[in-house]
Protein backbone atom coordinates (compact mmCIF):
# COMPACT_ATOMS: atom_id res chain seq x y z
CA UNK A 1 0.00 0.00 0.00
CA UNK A 2 1.37 3.40 -1.01
CA UNK A 3 -0.75 5.63 1.25
CA UNK A 4 0.09 6.16 4.91
CA UNK A 5 -2.79 5.17 7.17
CA UNK A 6 -4.28 7.85 9.42
CA UNK A 7 -5.14 5.84 12.54
CA UNK A 8 -8.28 7.33 14.06
CA UNK A 9 -8.27 4.89 16.97
CA UNK A 10 -4.76 5.86 18.07
CA UNK A 11 -5.40 9.60 17.71
CA UNK A 12 -8.72 9.35 19.54
CA UNK A 13 -7.01 7.52 22.40
CA UNK A 14 -4.49 10.34 22.71
CA UNK A 15 -7.24 12.98 22.72
CA UNK A 16 -9.25 11.09 25.35
CA UNK A 17 -6.16 11.05 27.58
CA UNK A 18 -5.86 14.83 27.19
CA UNK A 19 -9.54 15.22 28.02
CA UNK A 20 -9.08 13.05 31.11
CA UNK A 21 -6.36 15.40 32.39
CA UNK A 22 -8.57 18.43 31.89
CA UNK A 23 -11.54 16.65 33.47
CA UNK A 24 -9.46 15.71 36.50
CA UNK A 25 -8.42 19.35 36.95
CA UNK A 26 -12.03 20.50 36.84
CA UNK A 27 -13.19 17.74 39.17
CA UNK A 28 -10.47 18.69 41.65
CA UNK A 29 -12.04 22.14 41.77
CA UNK A 30 -15.48 20.62 42.43
CA UNK A 31 -16.85 20.74 38.88
CA UNK A 32 -17.09 17.29 37.31
CA UNK A 33 -17.89 17.72 33.59
CA UNK A 34 -21.22 16.14 32.65
CA UNK A 35 -22.65 14.97 29.34
CA UNK A 36 -26.30 14.00 28.88
CA UNK A 37 -27.07 11.58 26.06
CA UNK A 38 -30.70 11.15 25.04
CA UNK A 39 -31.78 8.15 22.96
CA UNK A 40 -35.33 7.92 21.65
CA UNK A 41 -36.33 4.62 20.06
CA UNK A 42 -34.49 1.35 19.48
CA UNK A 43 -32.48 1.95 16.31
CA UNK A 44 -29.67 -0.67 16.49
CA UNK A 45 -26.95 1.61 15.08
CA UNK A 46 -27.92 4.41 17.46
CA UNK A 47 -27.74 2.04 20.41
CA UNK A 48 -24.21 1.05 19.43
CA UNK A 49 -23.14 4.68 18.98
CA UNK A 50 -24.60 5.66 22.34
CA UNK A 51 -22.92 2.78 24.18
CA UNK A 52 -19.56 3.83 22.72
CA UNK A 53 -20.11 7.43 23.78
CA UNK A 54 -21.00 6.44 27.33
CA UNK A 55 -17.91 4.20 27.53
CA UNK A 56 -15.73 7.06 26.24
CA UNK A 57 -17.05 9.27 29.02
CA UNK A 58 -16.26 6.67 31.66
CA UNK A 59 -12.64 6.38 30.49
CA UNK A 60 -12.16 10.14 30.26
CA UNK A 61 -13.44 11.32 33.63
CA UNK A 62 -16.66 12.79 32.20
CA UNK A 63 -19.90 11.97 34.00
CA UNK A 64 -22.48 10.61 31.60
CA UNK A 65 -26.26 10.67 32.03
CA UNK A 66 -28.03 8.34 29.61
CA UNK A 67 -31.75 8.75 29.03
CA UNK A 68 -33.46 5.99 27.03
CA UNK A 69 -37.02 6.58 25.86
CA UNK A 70 -39.41 4.50 23.72
CA UNK A 71 -39.96 5.42 20.07
CA UNK A 72 -43.51 6.41 20.99
CA UNK A 73 -42.29 9.29 23.18
CA UNK A 74 -44.27 12.45 22.30
CA UNK A 75 -42.27 15.33 20.90
CA UNK A 76 -43.48 17.61 23.69
CA UNK A 77 -42.12 15.21 26.33
CA UNK A 78 -38.71 15.13 24.65
CA UNK A 79 -38.58 18.93 24.50
CA UNK A 80 -39.56 19.05 28.18
CA UNK A 81 -36.71 16.69 29.07
CA UNK A 82 -34.26 18.83 27.10
CA UNK A 83 -35.44 21.89 29.02
CA UNK A 84 -34.79 20.08 32.29
CA UNK A 85 -31.25 19.24 31.15
CA UNK A 86 -30.72 22.85 30.05
CA UNK A 87 -31.47 23.98 33.61
CA UNK A 88 -29.32 21.28 35.25
CA UNK A 89 -26.05 22.94 36.29
CA UNK A 90 -24.29 19.58 36.56
CA UNK A 91 -24.81 18.96 32.84
CA UNK A 92 -22.44 20.83 30.52
CA UNK A 93 -23.27 19.11 27.23
CA UNK A 94 -26.44 17.68 25.73
CA UNK A 95 -26.57 15.22 22.85
CA UNK A 96 -29.80 13.88 21.38
CA UNK A 97 -28.87 10.87 19.25
CA UNK A 98 -30.07 11.19 15.68
CA UNK A 99 -32.15 10.07 13.91
CA UNK A 100 -35.19 10.60 16.11
CA UNK A 101 -38.54 8.93 15.29
CA UNK A 102 -40.41 10.44 12.33
CA UNK A 103 -43.09 12.14 14.44
CA UNK A 104 -40.41 14.28 16.11
CA UNK A 105 -39.00 17.31 14.29
CA UNK A 106 -35.18 17.12 14.58
CA UNK A 107 -34.85 20.87 14.00
CA UNK A 108 -37.11 21.57 16.99
CA UNK A 109 -34.96 19.24 19.07
CA UNK A 110 -31.71 20.92 18.04
CA UNK A 111 -33.19 24.39 18.60
CA UNK A 112 -34.37 23.39 22.09
CA UNK A 113 -30.83 22.65 23.32
CA UNK A 114 -29.11 25.51 25.15
CA UNK A 115 -26.44 26.82 22.72
CA UNK A 116 -23.95 26.76 25.60
CA UNK A 117 -24.54 23.00 25.85
CA UNK A 118 -24.74 22.26 22.12
CA UNK A 119 -21.68 19.97 22.09
CA UNK A 120 -22.79 18.37 18.82
CA UNK A 121 -22.36 21.77 17.15
CA UNK A 122 -25.62 21.41 15.23
CA UNK A 123 -27.49 24.55 16.31
CA UNK A 124 -28.02 27.58 14.10
CA UNK A 125 -25.93 29.61 16.54
CA UNK A 126 -23.02 27.15 16.32
CA UNK A 127 -23.26 27.05 12.53
CA UNK A 128 -23.37 30.84 12.37
CA UNK A 129 -20.39 31.21 14.69
CA UNK A 130 -18.38 28.81 12.53
CA UNK A 131 -19.31 30.63 9.33
CA UNK A 132 -18.39 33.97 10.91
CA UNK A 133 -15.10 32.76 12.37
CA UNK A 134 -16.30 33.31 15.93
CA UNK A 135 -15.72 31.03 18.94
CA UNK A 136 -18.25 28.22 19.27
CA UNK A 137 -18.74 24.48 19.16
CA UNK A 138 -17.49 22.82 15.98
CA UNK A 139 -19.51 19.95 14.56
CA UNK A 140 -17.75 16.85 15.88
CA UNK A 141 -17.12 14.93 12.65
CA UNK A 142 -15.54 17.83 10.70
CA UNK A 143 -13.60 18.80 13.84
CA UNK A 144 -12.21 15.28 14.02
CA UNK A 145 -11.39 15.31 10.30
CA UNK A 146 -9.32 18.47 10.75
CA UNK A 147 -7.38 16.87 13.61
CA UNK A 148 -6.64 13.89 11.37
CA UNK A 149 -5.42 16.12 8.56
CA UNK A 150 -3.15 17.91 11.05
CA UNK A 151 -1.37 14.63 11.82
CA UNK A 152 -0.23 14.35 8.19
CA UNK A 153 1.87 17.49 8.51
CA UNK A 154 0.30 18.86 5.33
CA UNK A 155 -0.02 22.66 5.47
CA UNK A 156 -3.48 23.46 4.10
CA UNK A 157 -2.61 27.04 3.17
CA UNK A 158 -3.03 27.35 -0.58
CA UNK A 159 -4.02 23.71 -0.99
CA UNK A 160 -7.09 22.69 -2.99
CA UNK A 161 -9.59 20.78 -0.86
CA UNK A 162 -12.67 19.06 -2.27
CA UNK A 163 -15.57 18.15 0.02
CA UNK A 164 -18.00 15.63 -1.47
CA UNK A 165 -21.28 16.23 0.34
CA UNK A 166 -23.17 19.31 1.53
CA UNK A 167 -24.97 18.18 4.69
CA UNK A 168 -25.41 20.58 7.58
CA UNK A 169 -23.63 18.16 9.91
CA UNK A 170 -20.55 17.32 7.83
CA UNK A 171 -20.19 18.83 4.36
CA UNK A 172 -20.90 22.49 5.06
CA UNK A 173 -19.02 22.79 8.39
CA UNK A 174 -16.13 20.79 6.90
CA UNK A 175 -15.82 23.34 4.12
CA UNK A 176 -15.87 26.18 6.65
CA UNK A 177 -13.07 24.65 8.73
CA UNK A 178 -10.94 24.07 5.64
CA UNK A 179 -11.51 27.69 4.61
CA UNK A 180 -10.38 28.84 8.05
CA UNK A 181 -7.17 26.86 7.47
CA UNK A 182 -6.64 28.89 4.27
CA UNK A 183 -7.40 26.06 1.85
CA UNK A 184 -9.15 26.75 -1.43
CA UNK A 185 -12.37 24.77 -1.10
CA UNK A 186 -14.72 23.19 -3.63
CA UNK A 187 -17.98 21.60 -2.45
CA UNK A 188 -19.28 18.83 -4.69
CA UNK A 189 -22.66 17.11 -4.40
CA UNK A 190 -25.34 15.17 -6.28
CA UNK A 191 -25.78 18.05 -8.72
CA UNK A 192 -22.07 18.31 -9.56
CA UNK A 193 -21.20 17.63 -13.19
CA UNK A 194 -18.02 15.57 -13.73
CA UNK A 195 -16.94 14.94 -10.15
CA UNK A 196 -13.63 13.51 -11.37
CA UNK A 197 -12.62 16.86 -12.83
CA UNK A 198 -12.67 18.35 -9.33
CA UNK A 199 -11.22 15.48 -7.30
CA UNK A 200 -8.26 14.93 -9.64
CA UNK A 201 -7.07 18.46 -8.86
CA UNK A 202 -7.52 18.12 -5.11
CA UNK A 203 -4.72 17.94 -2.56
CA UNK A 204 -7.30 16.92 0.04
CA UNK A 205 -10.58 15.07 -0.50
CA UNK A 206 -13.21 14.60 2.20
CA UNK A 207 -15.85 12.08 1.08
CA UNK A 208 -19.11 12.36 3.02
CA UNK A 209 -22.08 11.23 0.96
CA UNK A 210 -22.92 7.77 2.35
CA UNK A 211 -22.45 5.89 -0.92
CA UNK A 212 -19.92 3.13 -1.59
CA UNK A 213 -17.13 3.68 -4.11
CA UNK A 214 -17.95 7.35 -4.61
CA UNK A 215 -14.21 7.96 -4.88
CA UNK A 216 -12.09 5.54 -6.91
CA UNK A 217 -8.38 5.43 -7.71
CA UNK A 218 -8.74 7.07 -11.13
CA UNK A 219 -10.35 10.10 -9.45
CA UNK A 220 -7.43 10.83 -7.07
CA UNK A 221 -4.38 13.03 -7.46
CA UNK A 222 -1.21 11.11 -6.53
CA UNK A 223 -0.16 11.88 -2.96
CA UNK A 224 -3.50 13.44 -1.93
CA UNK A 225 -4.90 13.28 1.61
CA UNK A 226 -8.13 11.25 1.61
CA UNK A 227 -10.58 11.48 4.52
CA UNK A 228 -13.41 8.95 4.33
CA UNK A 229 -16.43 9.94 6.40
CA UNK A 230 -18.79 7.36 4.86
CA UNK A 231 -20.24 4.43 6.78
CA UNK A 232 -21.75 1.78 4.54
CA UNK A 233 -21.91 -2.00 4.13
CA UNK A 234 -20.34 -3.95 1.28
CA UNK A 235 -21.84 -7.04 -0.38
CA UNK A 236 -20.47 -9.22 2.41
CA UNK A 237 -22.06 -7.01 5.06
CA UNK A 238 -18.77 -5.55 6.27
CA UNK A 239 -18.37 -1.89 7.12
CA UNK A 240 -16.89 0.26 4.39
CA UNK A 241 -16.72 3.95 3.54
CA UNK A 242 -17.39 6.13 0.51
CA UNK A 243 -13.87 5.52 -0.80
CA UNK A 244 -12.67 2.45 -2.69
CA UNK A 245 -9.95 1.86 -0.11
CA UNK A 246 -8.08 -0.91 -1.94
CA UNK A 247 -7.66 1.15 -5.09
CA UNK A 248 -7.30 4.65 -3.67
CA UNK A 249 -4.69 3.59 -1.12
CA UNK A 250 -2.36 2.78 -4.01
CA UNK A 251 -2.51 6.40 -5.23
CA UNK A 252 -3.07 8.63 -2.19
CA UNK A 253 -0.42 9.90 0.19
CA UNK A 254 -2.58 9.54 3.31
CA UNK A 255 -5.92 7.79 3.84
CA UNK A 256 -8.32 7.03 6.68
CA UNK A 257 -9.67 3.48 7.12
CA UNK A 258 -13.28 2.45 7.71
CA UNK A 259 -13.78 1.39 10.43
CA UNK A 260 -11.11 2.87 12.69
CA UNK A 261 -10.82 6.26 11.06
CA UNK A 262 -13.26 9.15 11.37
CA UNK A 263 -15.73 7.33 13.66
CA UNK A 264 -13.55 7.22 16.79
CA UNK A 265 -12.49 10.81 16.16
CA UNK A 266 -16.08 12.03 16.03
CA UNK A 267 -16.66 10.62 19.50
CA UNK A 268 -13.36 12.04 20.76
CA UNK A 269 -14.26 15.54 19.63
CA UNK A 270 -17.62 15.24 21.39
CA UNK A 271 -15.63 14.85 24.60
CA UNK A 272 -13.44 17.82 23.68
CA UNK A 273 -16.53 19.98 23.13
CA UNK A 274 -17.98 18.80 26.45
CA UNK A 275 -14.84 19.61 28.40
CA UNK A 276 -14.65 23.02 26.70
CA UNK A 277 -18.27 23.70 27.70
CA UNK A 278 -17.45 22.82 31.31
CA UNK A 279 -14.31 24.98 31.30
CA UNK A 280 -16.26 27.94 29.94
CA UNK A 281 -18.82 27.57 32.72
CA UNK A 282 -16.14 27.15 35.39
CA UNK A 283 -13.14 29.24 34.26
Amino acid sequence: MTAQLIDGNALAKKIRAEVAERAAALTARGHTPGLAVVLVGDDPASQVYVSHKVKDCETSGVRSVLDRFPASMPEADLLKRIDELNRDDSIHGILVQMPVPKHIDPQKVIAAIDPLKDVDGFSILSAGALASGLPGFKSCTPYGCMKMIETTGVNLKGKHAVVIGRSNTVGKPMAQLLLQANATVTICHSGTVDLCQHTRQADVVVAAVGRRNTLTADMVKPGAVIIDVGMNRNDEGKLCGDVDFAGVSQVAGFITPVPGGVGPMTRAMLLVNTIEAAERKHP
